[in-house]
């Protein structure tokens, strides 16, 4: 898939990793992906930037002391103006985690819920553009959202964002709407309703490119990692989904990915 240099309004366009153990993960990541790791900015809580041949790629940060839920990696939404964003949001029936606020020339950020209680960052680009490259091995290849509320979250983000929801598949079995800006698809929306664990909140889930699916997970058990779900081969590539040696959930998709991938 090309490079681009501005996210279309409404598609992921950032991505970072809440994690208890910063070096472990830093570690993890770059032997995994190629990666490398800049030094934490202790201006910023000492968050951190993934690389990818030298471009941003990602972010990290140290879980703080208080917050009671797992590892994650977040998934944020390029807006043109994250404050009428998050009002929009909140009459649309979202709820707001982080209120807007600016980071710096970086850019604006908040963190809202879609009606299902998905966590979803919303982020408007200042001198911070996001990643530039999807599709390719080391890069975000997918984003998939599984939330128990879909016929209100597929209306939600169709608002929210003026985009198209495309129905790939509409049965009382599975349903899977995609989300589209003209004939580019953005992310997935899954009915999670019947399949989530209890306990288990409606998330977001990264789905990363790899040049070896089976090779990756390999590694990712050689490196702390667990297997979620073996490979298995797809339309969209030869998927899997695995948690990194603390908790934090991703999937994995094969050379030429760039559709659905439940995580």
């Amino acid at each position: 898939m090309p490079t681009r240099d501005t996210a279309p309004i409404g598609a992921p366009c950032w991505l970072d990793l809440m994690t208890s153990d910063t070096e472990r993960s830093r570690d993890f990541y770059c032997q995994l992906f190629g990666w490398t790791a800049g030094e934490p900015n202790e201006n910023f809580g000492g968050y951190f930037n993934f690389l990818r041949d030298g471009a941003q790629i990602a972010g990290g940060m140290a879980r703080p002391p208080d917050y009671q839920g797992p590892d994650v990696w977040s998934i944020y939404l390029a807006t043109d103006d994250t404050r009428k964003t998050v009002d929009a949001a909140i009459a649309n029936g979202g709820q707001v985690i982080v209120p807007a606020m600016d980071i710096a020339d970086l850019g604006t950020m908040a963190v809202i819920t879609e009606p299902g209680g998905a966590a979803t960052g919303l982020w408007h680009a200042g001198q911070h553009k996001g990643f530039g490259v999807l599709g390719e091995p080391g890069a975000p290849a997918w984003f998939e959202l599984q939330t128990r509320d879909f016929p209100a979250a597929v209306s939600f983000f169709r608002e929210l964002f003026g985009l198209d929801a495309h129905p790939l598949q509409d049965t009382p079995e599975f349903r899977y709407t995609i989300l589209k800006q003209g004939e580019t698809w953005l992310a997935g929306v899954m009915d999670a309703s019947n399949s989530l664990p209890d306990g288990v909140p409606s998330h977001w889930t990264v789905i990363f490119g790899i040049e070896d699916t089976d090779a990756a997970l390999s590694k990712i058990i050689e490196l702390g990692g667990s297997v979620v779900r073996p490979a298995e081969d797809s339309p969209y590539g030869r998927l899997a989904a695995a948690v990194d040696p603390t908790g934090a959930h991703f999937g994995l998709a094969g050379p030429n990915a760039a559709g659905p991938a439940s995580g």
